[in-house]
C-alpha cells in the first residue's frame, strides 16, 4: 500500500492544473487468467509548462506516450503514479499496460464458478481502483466521457455504462479460440469510480421503464448461469420500475443516463455499487434457498438505494470525498422513504430504527467518531468512512432536516440543486444554499451541530408525581455523554403515553397519549404532561423522530421491560429495547436484564428485521457482554428458551426460520444439539420448516462449533453442495471446529494465504470467531494479533487488510484468566504512534469495543455481587435471634421431639447467651460513642467533589480499589452537599449520609443504602473491594450527577448508631 495513497491537497493541486475531457479505454480480456491488456488514451487540458501525475496500478507498464513523445516507463512510473512534466495546453496521453485480475473484490475481479467452471468478471472501482484497470486521474471532480472497447471470449457478453453494442468477431490473444470485440458508445460525463466493466456468460431478463412523458429507459437484470433458475427477475424489474417513477416524481428530474442494468455478481464485498447505468449487486441477493424476510426487505432497500445514486452521486457528484455523505446519506434516506411508501414493507422506518440507527449509534460512540460531513485528508480516510455515520446517522439527520424545512421545500431545493449541478460536482455549501433559498431558513447553526460536529447527545425523561400518580413536573433533560465531542442540539421529539390493560398473556400496552415538542438546550419543560395521571410507560422519542441516546425514567424502563411483550406495535417496543441496549453498552444496565427482556419480546414480535436485531443482541450478550461464568450459566437456559420459541412459532413462518437458525447457533446441551442434529438428518423437523441447503449449512456449522460434528460431516455436505456458496460455507465450518489445532491452522491460513478469495476470507473469519461455547480458544491469538498486524497492513490491499485487522480481533477473551486483550491493544497503540491514521483507527476501534465489553461484564458482575445478602441490609440481630427461638419452640414452650426439661435447659442457655450479648453490645455502644468521630465520613476532610473524584480515579488507575471505592462514595455525598441537597455535619457517618441522600435522590435510594454499607465494609477492612465494585460505585456517582435532587437540604432522622444491618 505504500505509494498508493492520494491526499486531498494533492487532488486539489491536480484539479487546479488539469481538466479532463475524455478517455478511450481498450481492454483485452483474452490473455489468460492472470493479466489483461489495457490501453488508455486520455485527453485533457493543462496549464502550459506544468507538471502532474496520472494514476495506474499495474504489474507491467509497456509504454507511455505524451503528446506523441515516448516516455521511459522505468523513469516515469513508480508505485501507482506516472509522472507527467512540461504539459501543453491540450494533451493526449497513451498508456499501454498489463493489468492484473484481482480476487479481492477490488479492480477487475475474476471468479470461476465451481458449479459449472464458467468464469465471470466484474469491476469495483470505488474508492480508488479504476486505476487497477486503466490509467486515470483518480479523483471525483475530474469527470470525463469514457469510451470502452472490450475484447472477450466469444461465449461472453460485456456490460458497461453505455448500452451493449453488437460485437465484432475476432480471435483470442492467447490463441484459445474465438473472441469478439464490443465497442461501446461514449458515456455521459462521470467520475471514474462509477465506470464499470462486467464480462462473462451472464444471463438474465430485460424490460423497460416508460416515463410519464413517453421516454423509455432499457432495463436489464443478470446473474451467473448457475443461479438464473433462482433469480426472481420479474419482482426485481417491477420494483425497479416503481422506483424510477417514484424518484422522477420526487426529484422532479428525469433519469440522466441511457439505460439501467443490474448485475448480481459473485464474491462482492459490499451490498451493491452504483456504477452509472450498470449497477452491481452481491449475488447472494439471488435467493437459492428461502431467505428471512428481513433479507428480502434489505434487497429492496438496496435496489432503491443504488437507483437513488443515479441522481445523487452519479449525475451530481461530490467534489471531494469529505462530502461522501451527500451520496450515501441521501441514498439511504430516500431508499428507506421509498421502501415505506411504494413497497409491501411499509414499516421500513421500524427496520431503520432497529438496524441502521443501531449501527450509527455504535459507530458514533467510538473514539474514531467523526462528523457526518467529515474531514477527509486522503484515500485511506475515506476508505474507513463507509460506516454507520456516513450512512445511517446521515440519513437520520436528513430526515430531521426534512422535518425542519418541510418536505415540499426540501425536495424543491433538491430539484434546484440537481439542475444547477447536473453532470458536475458540488459541495455541502451548494446544497445548503438551495435549501435556504426555498425554505427561507438560515441553516448555519443547524448545520454546525448536526453535520459538522461529531457525537451523540442523551435525552433523558425527568418527572415527579404526587401520591395519586399525577405528574407535577416533567422535562426532557439533554446531556453530553462523557468524552463525547457533541454539543447540545435541537431535537424534535415525541413522548408517547402507554397504558397497560389486561393481565398475563392478555396484557396490552396501548398508546393513550402523544405529545410532540421541540427540545433545545439542557432542559425543556413538557407542560402537556403536567396535571395528567402518569402512564404506565412514557416512551421518550416515540416514533423515533430524532437521533439521540434515550433514557426513559426509571419506572417506565422497569415497566417497559417487564411488559415488553405487551406493546401493541413493534416500533415503541423497539425504541424501549434500543434504549435498554444502549444502557447495557454503557454499563448502566446488566446485560442479563436485557437478555430476559429480549427473549420475552421474541415471544410476540413478528417484524422480521426486529427479530433479526433482537437475535443479534442476544448473541452479543451470550458471547461477549456476560462474564464468562455467567455466560456458561445462562447459555443452556437461553438456548432452551429459543428452542421453545421455535416450537411455538407459526409453522412455515419467517419467525420460525430465524429461531431455528438461532437454536443451531446457541445450542449447548446434549439434548439441544441432539435436536439440531435431528433436524439436519431430516427427523423431527418442525411443521412447516423446509430444511433447504442454506439452512443445512446453518445447522451443521452450529453442530461443528458445539463439537458435535467435524470434518466427516463437513466434507459430506461440501460434496452435496458443489457451488461457490458450498465452498465458502465449508471453509466457515472448518474454521469453527472448536480445537486449538483447528484455530491455529485457520489463523495461519488467514494471515499467510493472500490468494484466499475475499468472500471465502469473510466466511472463514466468521467461523474462526465462532467461540461462544469456548472463548478460551482465542486467548493464544491476542499476542499473535499485535505481532502480525504490521505485516498484514503492509502486504494486503486496503480492503483485505481492513477485513483481517477488524475480524481477526475478538473481545471474546475479556474476563478470561490470563488474558489481557485491552493491555495488548493499548501496548500496540503506544508503540505505533506514527502508524498511518487509518491503521491506528482500526486498532483503536477494536480497543473501544473491547473496553465496552469489559465495562458490560463489570456491570453484570457488580450487579451479581451487590445482590448478595450482606449488601441488602435486613433483620437486626435481635429479630433474627427471637425468630430462631420462635421457630425452635412449639406453643407449649418445648422444643418439638425433645423432653421438656431439656427444652427448659436450652431456653435458659439461650437467655443467658442473650444477656451476655446484651452486655457486650452495651459496652460496644460506649466504645462506638467514643469512636464516633473516627467513623465520620469526612473526619475533617474538606476536599470538594471534584478532588475526591480525581483521587478515586487515580486510585483506580493504580488498582487501589479500597481507596477508589471510599473516595467515590465521599464524592457522591460531597456533590450533593455542594448542590444544596443535604447538609453535612460533624461526625456524619456513611450510613447517615446514605440515608439523607436517599431522601433527596429517591430514584437511587436502594443503591445509596448499598453504597453506604459497602463504604463501611471497605473502610473498616471487612471486605476487600473489587474492580467491579468500583465500577458500580462510579456508575452510581454518574447517575446521581445526572439526577436533579430535591432542592431543600435534608437532614436525616436516623439512629445515631448502626449501619442498616450487619454485613
Amino acid at each position: 500500500m505504500p505509494g498508493q495513497n492520494l491526499t486531498r491537497l494533492e487532488a486539489a493541486e491536480r484539479s487546479a492544473t488539469v481538466r479532463t475531457q475524455s478517455y478511450d479505454v481498450v481492454l483485452d480480456l483474452t490473455r489468460g487468467e492472470t493479466v489483461f491488456g489495457s490501453t488508455t488514451t486520455a485527453r485533457f487540458t493543462a496549464t502550459p509548462g506544468s507538471s502532474t501525475f496520472i494514476d495506474l496500478v499495474a504489474p507491467t507498464v509497456r509504454s507511455v506516450t505524451l503528446n506523441g513523445a515516448p516516455l521511459d516507463p522505468a523513469e516515469v512510473y513508480a508505485d501507482s503514479r506516472i509522472a507527467l512534466k512540461d504539459l501543453a495546453a491540450d494533451n493526449e496521453l497513451v498508456v499501454v499496460a498489463d493489468c492484473a485480475y484481482m480476487h479481492t473484490g477490488e479492480g477487475l475481479h475474476r471468479f470461476t464458478d465451481p458449479a459449472d467452471g464458467e468464469t465471470y468478471l466484474y469491476s469495483q472501482f470505488e474508492v480508488p481502483d479504476s486505476r487497477r484497470v486503466f490509467a486515470v486521474f483518480e479523483q471525483p471532480d475530474l469527470k470525463a466521457s469514457f469510451t470502452f472497447t472490450v475484447t472477450a471470449p466469444s461465449s461472453w457478453t460485456v456490460l458497461s455504462n453505455s448500452p451493449t453494442p453488437e460485437p465484432t468477431p475476432t480471435k483470442a490473444s492467447d490463441g484459445s479460440g474465438d473472441a469478439h470485440t464490443f465497442a461501446f458508445a461514449p458515456t455521459e460525463p462521470m467520475s471514474s469510480y462509477v465506470t464499470a466493466i462486467v464480462a462473462g456468460p451472464y444471463v438474465g431478463a430485460t424490460d423497460e421503464y416508460v416515463a410519464e412523458d413517453g421516454r423509455t429507459v432499457p432495463l436489464g437484470v443478470y446473474c451467473r448461469k448457475s443461479l438464473v433458475e433462482h433469480m426472481d427477475s420479474e419482482e426485481i424489474l417491477d420494483l425497479t420500475k416503481r422506483g424510477f417513477a417514484y424518484y422522477e416524481d420526487l426529484f422532479a428530474t428525469p433519469y440522466a443516463f441511457t439505460k439501467y442494468d443490474q448485475i448480481f455478481v459473485p464474491e462482492f464485498n459490499a451490498g451493491a455499487m452504483e456504477n452509472a447505468g450498470c449497477v452491481t449487486h452481491r449475488d447472494d441477493y439471488i435467493f437459492r434457498s428461502r431467505p428471512v424476510e428481513a433479507r428480502v426487505e434489505r434487497r429492496a432497500v438496496t435496489i432503491l438505494h443504488e437507483l437513488a445514486h443515479m441522481w445523487f452521486g452519479d449525475m451530481v457528484t461530490m467534489t471531494w470525498w469529505n462530502d461522501l455523505w451527500l451520496n450515501e446519506s441521501f441514498a439511504e434516506y430516500t431508499s428507506t422513504l421509498a421502501t415505506a411508501e411504494i413497497t409491501r414493507w411499509n414499516q421500513a422506518w421500524t427496520t431503520f430504527q432497529t438496524l441502521e440507527k443501531g449501527w450509527a449509534y455504535n459507530q458514533d460512540q467510538l473514539s474514531s467518531t467523526h462528523p457526518v460531513a467529515a474531514e477527509i485528508h486522503d484515500l485511506h480516510d475515506v476508505e474507513v468512512n463507509f460506516d454507520g455515520i456516513t450512512y445511517a446517522k446521515g440519513a437520520s439527520v436528513l430526515a430531521a432536516l426534512v422535518g425542519y424545512v418541510g418536505r415540499e421545500s426540501f425536495f424543491e431545493g433538491i430539484k434546484n440543486y440537481l439542475a444547477a449541478h447536473a453532470y458536475g460536482n458540488a459541495t455541502l455549501t451548494d446544497l445548503l444554499a438551495e435549501l435556504e433559498r426555498v425554505s427561507g431558513r438560515d441553516l448555519g447553526a443547524w448545520t454546525r451541530v448536526w453535520l459538522q460536529e461529531a457525537g451523540v447527545t442523551t435525552l433523558r425523561m425527568s418527572l415527579t408525581t404526587d401520591d395519586d400518580g399525577v405528574i407535577t413536573s416533567a422535562e426532557v433533560v439533554q446531556e453530553i455523554p462523557t468524552g463525547s465531542p457533541a454539543s447540545l442540539r435541537p431535537h424534535r421529539v415525541a413522548i408517547g403515553s402507554y397504558t397497560l390493560t389486561g393481565r398475563g398473556d392478555q396484557a396490552v400496552l396501548t398508546r393513550t397519549g402523544r405529545i410532540e415538542l421541540d427540545v433545545d438546550g439542557e432542559r425543556t419543560p413538557v407542560p402537556g404532561l403536567v396535571g395528567t395521571r402518569r402512564a404506565d410507560v412514557l416512551v421518550l422519542n416515540d416514533d423515533d423522530l430524532t437521533y439521540a441516546k434515550v433514557r426513559l425514567d426509571e419506572d417506565s424502563l422497569a415497566a417497559g421491560l417487564e411488559h415488553v411483550g405487551a406493546f401493541a406495535e413493534s416500533l415503541p417496543r423497539s425504541v424501549v429495547l434500543a434504549s435498554a441496549w444502549d444502557m447495557v453498552r454503557d454499563a448502566e444496565l446488566p446485560s442479563s436484564r436485557y437478555l430476559a427482556a429480549a427473549l420475552d419480546a421474541l415471544a410476540v414480535e413478528t417484524h422480521s428485521s426486529v427479530i433479526q436485531g433482537l437475535l443479534a443482541r442476544i448473541t452479543t450478550c451470550l458471547s461477549l457482554y456476560l462474564p464468562p461464568d455467567d455466560r456458561r450459566a445462562a447459555a443452556p437456559g437461553s438456548a432452551g428458551a429459543l428452542l421453545a420459541l421455535a416450537g411455538n412459532a407459526e409453522p412455515g413462518s419467517d419467525k420460525q426460520l430465524q429461531l431455528v437458525r438461532a437454536v443451531a447457533a446457541h445450542a449447548v446441551t446434549d439434548e439441544q444439539t441432539g435436536v439440531v442434529a435431528a433436524w439436519l438428518a431430516g427427523s423431527d423437523v418442525p411443521e412447516g420448516l423446509v430444511v433447504d441447503q442454506d439452512l443445512r449449512w446453518e445447522l451443521l456449522i452450529g453442530l461443528v462449533a458445539a463439537g458435535r460434528a467435524g470434518e466427516t460431516e463437513i466434507a459430506a455436505e461440501e460434496a452435496r453442495d458443489l457451488t461457490t456458496t458450498g465452498r465458502e460455507r465449508a471453509a466457515q465450518a472448518r474454521a469453527a471446529v472448536p480445537t486449538a489445532e483447528a484455530k491455529s491452522e485457520t489463523w495461519r491460513t488467514l494471515v499467510e494465504d493472500a490468494s484466499m478469495p475475499n468472500e471465502t476470507q469473510v466466511k472463514t473469519l466468521r467461523g474462526f470467531n465462532d467461540v461462544e461455547r469456548d472463548p478460551g480458544l482465542l486467548v493464544p491469538f491476542i499476542e499473535e494479533y499485535v505481532r502480525q498486524a504490521d505485516a498484514i497492513w503492509d502486504t494486503r490491499t486496503f480492503h483485505m487488510a481492513e477485513n483481517l485487522l477488524t475480524a481477526l480481533w475478538s473481545p471474546a477473551t475479556v474476563g478470561l484468566d490470563g488474558a489481557d486483550p485491552i493491555g495488548a491493544l493499548e501496548g500496540w497503540l503506544a508503540s505505533h504512534e506514527d502508524a498511518p491514521a487509518a491503521f491506528r483507527r482500526i486498532i483503536s476501534e477494536n480497543l473501544d469495543d473491547t473496553r465496552r465489553v469489559a465495562g458490560a461484564q463489570a456491570r453484570e458482575a457488580a450487579e451479581r455481587e451487590l445482590a448478595r445478602r450482606e449488601y441488602q441490609g435486613g433483620e437486626s440481630l435481635w429479630t433474627r435471634l427471637w425468630r430462631w427461638i420462635s421457630e425452635h419452640l412449639d406453643p407449649s414452650g418445648a422444643v418439638p421431639g425433645i423432653p421438656s426439661w431439656t427444652s427448659t435447659l436450652i431456653v435458659v442457655v439461650v437467655l443467658l447467651a442473650l444477656l451476655v450479648v446484651l452486655a457486650l453490645l452495651l459496652g460496644r455502644v460506649t466504645r462506638q460513642q467514643r469512636a464516633r468521630m473516627n467513623r465520620s465520613l469526612f473526619a475533617g476532610d474538606d476536599r470538594d467533589s471534584t478532588a475526591l473524584t480525581r483521587a478515586a480515579d487515580d486510585a483506580a488507575d493504580r488498582g487501589d480499589w479500597t481507596t477508589a471505592v471510599v473516595e467515590r462514595f465521599r464524592a457522591i455525598i460531597r456533590s450533593l452537599d455542594e448542590r444544596g441537597a443535604l447538609e453535612d455535619y460533624p461526625g456524619m457517618t456513611a450510613h447517615e449520609a446514605a440515608t439523607v441522600a436517599a431522601s433527596v435522590v429517591v430514584g437511587h435510594a436502594d443503591d445509596l443504602h448499598r453504597a453506604g454499607v459497602l463504604f463501611d465494609a471497605v473502610r473498616y477492612g471487612e471486605i476487600d473491594p473489587t474492580f467491579e465494585q468500583d465500577v458500580w460505585m462510579r456508575d452510581l456517582a454518574d447517575a446521581i450527577h445526572r439526577t436533579q435532587p430535591a432542592v431543600e437540604p435534608a437532614l436525616a432522622e436516623v439512629p445515631v448508631h448502626g449501619r442498616g444491618g450487619p454485613l
